[in-house]
């Protein structure tokens, strides 16, 4: 049995069919420019309207150079938590956890404890779970599929968000009334190391709403 303890996390409150995003990208003290530093959670409805998206990116700010070198972290699992009845509790989780050249997913499963704790849901690597090859810097993306209908994906993308924290900086400091159209994107140029996975409505309760977040959580 692997414990993990939570070191970060995001929460958000998803209806169907809408596009959800935050963001933190080295706020966090505690894990600024770690494995472990969650840049952005991203939450979709699929192009295939029966699914959702779930999207973690981690290590924000990697130069190309550095991306080539960047890689999971095997003792920290990501974690998407979804609560189903609107208690703020976790009813499903999502685990997702490097082991050599993959990323192994476990779920979505009701876990068998809640919280700031997590056990993985899987006593082993074995059929129980899904895995797909973390695709290499530069390399076409390596997509993994499951026979329940998920997809998954793991490794470098270009970092989406987009702010201009020069502008940003300016406007708190009270040299600038708002910002710039257009703006200057601090991240242009950035990389971080992503963590997707697609998955049917009805694996995570049908077409309601649903409360979620990302976590992730470092090997105890």
């Amino acid at each position: 049995m692997k414990r993990f303890r939570q070191i970060f996390g995001i929460s958000l409150l998803l209806g169907a069919g809408l596009f959800i995003i935050a963001a933190d990208h080295i706020d966090a003290p505690e894990v600024q420019g770690g494995t472990s530093d969650i840049t952005d959670f991203y939450v979709f409805q699929g192009k295939n309207t029966d699914n959702m998206v779930f999207v973690a990116n981690l290590q924000g700010l990697l130069s190309p150079n550095a991306t080539a070198n960047a890689s999971f972290d095997e003792n920290v699992m990501i974690e998407f938590n979804i609560d189903t009845n609107g208690d703020n509790v976790e009813d499903l989780v999502i685990q997702a956890i490097k082991k050599d050249d993959k990323m192994i997913f476990v779920g979505p499963v009701a876990p068998s404890q809640t919280g700031l704790v997590s056990t993985l849901e899987a006593s082993n690597f074995g059929n129980d779970v899904s895995k797909v090859e973390i695709t290499p810097y530069g390399s076409p993306a390596i997509i993994g599929t499951s026979r329940d209908g998920m997809s998954f994906f793991a490794g470098p993308r270009d970092d989406p968000f987009f702010m201009d924290f020069a502008q940003y900086s300016a406007i708190i400091s009270g040299n600038a009334t708002g910002f710039n159209n257009p703006g200057s994107d601090t991240f242009a140029g950035t990389n971080v190391l992503s963590v997707v996975v697609e998955v049917p409505k009805t694996m995570i309760g049908g077409s309601g709403t649903i409360n979620t977040w990302v976590e992730s959580k470092r090997k105890q």
